[in-house]
């Protein structure tokens, strides 16, 4: 239960797929117009990366290695086909919200990782939960970069007016421009909050260690030239 619980926690905060492996950035960048398209295109991912890290998970002793990565996307394919059927009839207007970038689920990046880095090593109930935790986080994301966008971009979150009539939407955040600006402000707050969790810890960060190894080079440069005579 416990590494369940943390392949969950992996998911949502500390591998999250778009804000700290920045994976899937197409249909990050691309559909998150909305929030309800941002949730839409997170709950679509995440049903196929639970159904595909189960079934692959369960073959995972049976695919040869030969024909691994194949078989991944023929296994991964499958799966969207059934979804993209099911919001065809069921919801029919957030499959075309969505479009071509139903298909594109197929070569996300996301999907075929977990499958290879994960699935394919452990059982089922395992890949069950990672399936969970990185489709939520990526759900999570998507729906808060959607929601942003169409803050600014319009003034309303879900359709619901938030913003009073008086404010002038700033229509750059719902183009292109605005998904990377959006984005990369809040990669910046998660590095930000990662950076200052890792020091109140008293482990440190990443940054941490590359200038204490800076450090220590200089001085053993200084320390060359005093030798040296320089």
């Amino acid at each position: 239960m416990k590494k369940a619980i943390e392949r969950l926690y992996n998911g949502l905060l500390k591998e999250n797929p778009t804000f700290v492996l920045i994976l899937g950035m197409c249909p990050t960048l691309a559909v998150t117009t909305s929030a309800v398209n941002g949730l839409g295109m997170g709950l679509t991912t995440t049903a196929v990366l639970i159904l595909s890290n189960m079934l692959i998970s369960m073959l995972r002793k049976i695919i040869p290695d030969g024909v691994r990565i194949p078989a991944f996307i023929v296994v991964i394919a499958s799966f969207v086909t059934v979804v993209q059927l099911l919001l065809e009839g069921y919801l029919p207007s957030l499959y075309e919200s969505l479009g071509l970038y139903i298909p594109l689920i197929v070569v996300n990046c996301i999907i075929l990782g977990r499958a290879e880095a994960y699935a394919s090593k452990n059982n089922v109930i395992l890949s069950i939960f990672d399936g969970i935790g990185m489709g939520l986080g990526f759900t999570v994301a998507l729906t808060l970069i959607g929601a942003i966008r169409e803050l600014l971009g319009t003034g309303a979150v879900f359709g619901y007016r938030v913003l009073p009539e008086a404010y002038e939407p700033l229509t750059i955040f719902i183009l292109a421009p605005g998904a990377f600006l959006v984005l990369a402000f809040l990669i910046a707050i998660m590095n930000k909050i990662n950076l200052m969790k890792g020091r109140s810890t008293g482990k440190g960060g990443n940054c941490d260690k590359l200038c204490e190894e800076c450090s220590n080079h200089a001085c053993m440069g200084r320390q060359l030239s005093v030798k040296e005579g320089k």
